[in-house]
């Protein structure tokens, strides 16, 4: 896991809304896609958003 220093976007279910991630890290997920994982900015709910493979 590593810390991601810009902000990005993501789809909160609670907000509704898209909104900036805080505290965002890189994960994979199970099967191996990459993510990003972080809280909502407004609510603090967990918001992921899945990211391309860097090449």
């Amino acid at each position: 896991m590593q810390e991601v220093g810009e902000m990005a976007e993501a789809y909160c279910v609670k907000c509704k809304a898209k909104r900036e991630i805080v505290d965002a890290r890189e994960e994979m997920t199970k099967n191996g896609h990459p993510l990003l994982r972080g809280k909502c900015s407004v609510c603090g709910a967990t918001v992921c958003k899945i990211t391309s493979a860097k090449k």
